[in-house]
């Protein structure tokens, strides 16, 4: 039986470089590019241990045989933080859209929801107890 190991989610976009650039504001580092000059098929990025993918639509489709969905609220980039407005007004100032205010969830988180530049949803979250 196999073992998995190292989950990852991988992001479909249309524009890597505008993805990617989003990503690294937020602190994330690339680890990964395909190929390694030119516009890219391909990039991972990691934050605090944790890897994204970003793969360009049109790869998914020309090179895997896929029909990826570059569009719409298809995942969810989920963000801690001890700051979450400060959080919600940095994402927005970077280029992100604003689509629901900081506030109260359960009996201990505040939460705000963005959209990234392809329209991936990013949660921050801060642990108010």
């Amino acid at each position: 039986m196999a073992k998995f190991r190292t989950p990852q989610i991988v992001l479909f976009t249309r524009d890597i470089d505008r993805a990617a650039a989003f990503y690294v504001s937020l602190g994330f580092s690339e680890v990964f590019r395909t190929p390694k000059s030119g516009t890219p098929i391909h990039i991972d990025l990691v934050l605090d241990g944790y890897r994204i993918g970003l793969a360009t639509e049109v790869s998914t489709r020309d090179d895997h045989g896929l029909a990826p969905v570059a569009v719409g609220q298809r995942a969810a980039v989920i963000l801690w933080t001890e700051d979450v407005p400060s959080a919600y007004r940095q994402l927005i100032e970077l280029g992100a859209v604003a689509v629901k205010q900081p506030s109260a969830w359960l009996d201990h988180l505040l939460i705000a929801w963005v959209e990234d530049p392809d329209g991936h949803l990013v949660q921050v979250v801060q642990n108010v107890e």
